[in-house]
């Protein structure tokens, strides 16, 4: 996103070359704009209003449109299109005659964000009072040509090029992708990759977390071709990490490294953080480790609340709308003693996962017992402060609207992690939890495929048909068949299918290279493998087993810890031997290794099945 793994916010912003970034810091004195815009509230000139039925309501009453600029607070053309193009005297008595003024955070609204996606930010979309599209332009938009599309609406308000009439699609009814559709997509991911430079497309350089994934998983069965297009691309992405406050810059403009746009989002210091973790156990580079813990410690020195929670994102600029080259050029007391850019301070249940999850890998694959504990806590914060009746999670303290899939989803996904690291059985039951809050608030019972951004609403407003978007989904795949290989239960395979079909859509896979299809796709195809410590909780010998079997280089796995005195696990299907002491057991494709006793031979056990 996403703003999510393969960050749909990236794939935004590339494909948009007018949106730029902002960084995350420390908490600061200023905080981001609020995340819904206050009737009554302005910019320059334009009065704004927040997105709502009461607004296409007054737009029918006074026989007007409706201009929605949906911003990113960290988004550096942004501010510029805001100080310009808003502030310029004729857009704003256009503005003030014929239209009702919109403005939107699109991290405070999932449902807006992955509708208008593809648009970048700002994206600028222009309704007729009903509601049906005009216009939607992407990036910033000059004055004088911003007051001349307005005019233009006036004179014409016929929906112009940009609006095409979404296109009925025949879902797929095969929860696979298919041989040739795979090997389509393998053929644009290998298109894609930037042989001289590394790295994913041409025109934006950024770290695509699934694509990475997949190559290195690859790479890991014997591919030197897709380990080679990981490994440069890992190191390329090193240029975008911050050297002084450490995080990662979201990309580099120009097809070049060495152009970062500065502002750090969540959804890009989880994604890298994970990858790096990752790359770290299986090449064993330190430059890879040294990577992963400079996001953590930008997470922890300028994103973390007080009480473990975790911000949203730091703005690229130091001052709105200027830009910060100089400033980011400049040493950790340098910069500070010219300020800290400012901190989007919303604390959302979504990207709080996303954090926990990343935090989840790094203990996992890096042995950074701290980042389990953070993960821990910014958990259970988000399920005091964001937490919904039956399993399902608000995106911020109070919704305009939601509940969204992605809030839930992203902590399901931070559940399940800390049960694999842990083997404490709470993790699991309120991952399951959330799997049955999602089945029942985003399924359109009229579609056999996918889950929706939102929930689907009665009326006949705007936003009335909920749409599902493709990474969500990817996530929700993988999610549930995971759950399905845990507990054993058939409605999480289901699930998983459901997801896949919309995935396995040809339309839906081929709307971008990144790897998310395929990594589904491999996952729902096979078993995982599956790892099981048996020994007491409270055994130092048994702990040792685990903390050796989750550091085993795999994204893909079952790791569980049977202490007999808990009773069984939910998905019985292995039954162990107790021997008297600690062990460990490893299969894959149907076979089942001898015991092991010892951490260092728990590698070698899963290689040789592996083999």
């Amino acid at each position: 996103m996403h703003r999510h793994a393969a960050s749909i916010l990236s794939l935004a912003c590339a494909l948009a070359a007018a949106c730029t970034s902002t960084s995350d810091d420390r908490p600061s004195s200023v905080s981001a704009t609020a995340a819904t815009v206050r009737p009554g509230s302005s910019t320059a000139h334009v009065r704004w209003e927040p997105w709502s039925d009461e607004a296409f309501a007054r737009a029918q009453r006074e026989h007007r449109f409706v201009v929605l600029d949906l911003e990113a607070v960290w988004c550096h053309w942004c501010h510029v299109m805001e100080d310009e193009t808003y502030s310029d005297p004729e857009v704003a008595e256009l503005m003030a005659d014929h239209f009702v003024a919109v403005k939107v955070d699109q991290d405070s609204r999932p449902d807006l964000s992955n509708r208008y996606e593809d648009y970048g930010w700002p994206a600028t979309i222009v309704f007729a009072a009903g509601g049906g599209e005009i216009a939607k332009r992407s990036g910033f938009i000059p004055p004088r040509e911003f007051a001349a599309l307005l005019r233009a609406i006036v004179d014409d308000p016929t929906p112009g090029p940009s609006v095409v009439a979404p296109r009925a699609m025949a879902f797929s009814s095969a929860s696979a992708l298919g041989a040739d559709l795979r090997g389509e997509l393998e053929k644009s991911l290998a298109a894609a990759y930037d042989p001289k430079l590394a790295g994913f497309g041409s025109t934006h350089k950024y770290l695509d977390a699934a694509s990475v994934e997949y190559c290195m998983l690859r790479g890991a069965e014997g591919d030197a071709e897709h380990e080679t297009m990981a490994r440069r691309t890992l190191d390329a992405n090193l240029a975008l990490i911050d050297p002084a406050f450490g995080g990662v810059y979201q990309y580099s403009a120009g097809g070049v490294w060495t152009e970062p746009h500065f502002e750090k989002i969540m959804s890009m210091q989880a994604d890298d953080m994970r990858t790096y973790a990752l790359a770290y156990a299986l090449y064993g580079e330190p430059r890879y480790s040294k990577a992963a813990e400079d996001i953590h410690r930008y997470l922890r020195d300028f994103l973390t609340r007080s009480d473990g929670a975790f911000f949203t994102s730091q703005d690229a600029d130091l001052v709105p709308g200027e830009h910060a080259g100089e400033y980011f050029a400049l040493g950790d007391a340098e910069r500070r003693a010219r300020g800290i850019p400012r901190i989007d301070e919303h604390v959302y249940a979504r990207e709080n996962g996303w954090a926990a999850r990343a935090l989840v890998w790094l203990y996992d694959f890096g042995g950074d017992a701290s980042a389990l504990a953070e993960a821990r806590r910014s958990v259970e914060r988000i399920v005091a402060e964001r937490g919904l009746p039956g399993g399902g999670f608000r995106h911020d303290a109070a919704d305009a609207a939601g509940p969204y899939l992605g809030d839930t989803l992203a902590m399901a996904q931070a559940f399940l992690a800390l049960y694999e690291a842990t083997g404490e059985r709470a993790w699991l039951a309120r991952a399951e939890d959330a799997s049955r809050f999602m089945a029942g608030h985003f399924v359109d019972e009229s579609s056999p495929a996918g889950f929706t951004t939102a929930r689907q609403r009665p009326d006949a407003g705007p936003l009335a048909a909920q749409a599902p978007e493709r990474e969500e989904n990817v996530a929700m795949a993988r999610l549930e068949n995971a759950l399905f290989h845990y507990d054993g239960a058939k409605e999480h395979r289901a699930r998983a299918e459901r997801a896949m079909r919309y995935v396995a859509t040809p339309e839906v896979a081929r709307v971008a290279f990144t790897s998310g299809p395929l990594l589904a796709d491999r996952e729902l195809a096979r078993d995982p493998l599956h790892v099981t410590i048996v020994g007491a909780k409270g055994d130092v010998r048994a702990r040792e087993l685990m903390r050796a079997a989750i550091s085993y280089p795999s994204t893909y796995r079952r790791i569980e810890w049977w202490d007999p005195a808990e009773g069984p696990l939910q998905n019985a299907d292995v039954e162990y031997p107790e021997l008297g002491k600690p062990a460990a057991f490893a299969c894959a494709q149907g076979r089942c290794s001898s015991p092991a006793f010892a951490p260092a031979d728990i590698h070698a056990r899963i290689d040789a099945l592996a083999r």
